[in-house]
């Protein structure tokens, strides 16, 4: 770059103290140089860009590299300094190994994204085993994984933030505290407690008088199509296209069909749905849930705004 930057300024004092032929000669050679330079910063650029799109290379990229994995969650990260979104590496207590997490360290920090939906590039409607490891780009659409989310949870109290957007850009949201997954003997059973937000506890189904003894779905188990867990006399998960804690069937079933115009029809509600906002028969454009302690305050404790969060006694 620097040798360009001089190419450059030579053509310039060369336009302005010569007209000879001979100074002619010399201009259109250096810009013919010049003209070699750039295609051949081009050419590295495209390398470059090509070496960090090889398959594998995008984590490796963006994980930090340096750090260990003493971290139990994001929010243990974010604690300890680290206030950029993206991926990490965490060991969660009592899991046999580390896994890879993105962490959304924005909305106060320290969440620990465990689904996200944006434009239907992933298929979620997988198997109990792929849903117990985790699938997807944790960049776009994925699952964290059903053993991950057993083991974050077991050791405290995790609220669930779930916020959702519809296609003409309204957005929604619900949390719930005391979030937790149970293990795979237990076929990942749900419990949840309080909720609060704006898009209506469809978790719970307290809604409507009646639903939540059909469309509940605390205390329930995670369904896939090839592991019917559900109280319905169908396989719910087969039904609906996703694996989900079904009920008989759902009042939220957030890893359905992606329908890209919202408004859907098909045999059964399979689309990205949290009733009390937009109904069953509303796919959803945007999904994403994410955990982080319950138990935490918000310290504004300097002068430039920063914000330390801590837990609370």
């Amino acid at each position: 770059m620097l040798l360009l930057v001089g190419l450059i300024v030579i053509i310039a004092c060369t336009k302005s103290l010569c007209a000879s032929d001979s100074c002619r000669e010399e201009m259109a050679r250096l810009w013919e140089q010049e003209k070699l330079l750039k295609g051949q910063l081009q050419k590295q650029e495209l390398l470059l860009h090509r070496l960090l799109h090889q398959p594998g290379n995008k984590d490796k990229v963006s994980i930090n590299q340096t750090q260990d994995t003493r971290h139990t969650d994001c929010f243990d990260l974010f604690s300890s300094g680290s206030k950029s979104s993206g991926l990490y590496k965490i060991k969660p207590n009592g899991s046999p190994s580390p896994c890879k997490v993105y962490c959304d360290m924005s909305d106060g920090g320290g969440w620990t994204i465990v689904q996200r939906r944006i434009n239907g590039a992933e298929t979620f409607n997988r198997s109990w085993a792929e849903y117990k490891d985790g699938f997807g780009d944790a960049h776009a659409e994925f699952w964290l994984g059903n053993e991950n989310l057993h083991y974050i949870t077991a050791h405290g109290n995790y609220s669930l933030r779930i916020n959702l957007e519809d296609f003409d850009g309204n957005q929604r949201y619900a949390e719930y505290k005391n979030f937790k997954v149970a293990d795979e003997k237990d076929h990942y059973q749900l419990t949840f407690g309080a909720y609060a937000g704006t898009a209506g506890d469809a978790l719970s189904g307290r809604y409507q008088v009646g639903v939540p003894e059909w469309a509940s779905h605390q205390g329930i188990k995670f369904s896939t199509y090839d592991q019917d867990n559900d109280n319905y006399i169908g396989n719910c998960a087969q039904e609906d296209k996703g694996g989900w804690w079904f009920n008989k069937c759902h009042s939220a079933h957030l890893n359905g069909m992606y329908y890209p115009n919202g408004h859907y029809s098909a045999s059964t509600d399979n689309g990205v749905v949290w009733f009390p906002w937009k109904g069953w028969w509303y796919s959803l454009k945007t999904s994403i849930m994410k955990l982080r302690p319950t138990n935490f305050k918000t310290d504004l404790i300097d002068d430039h705004n920063v914000v330390h969060l801590s837990p609370s006694p």
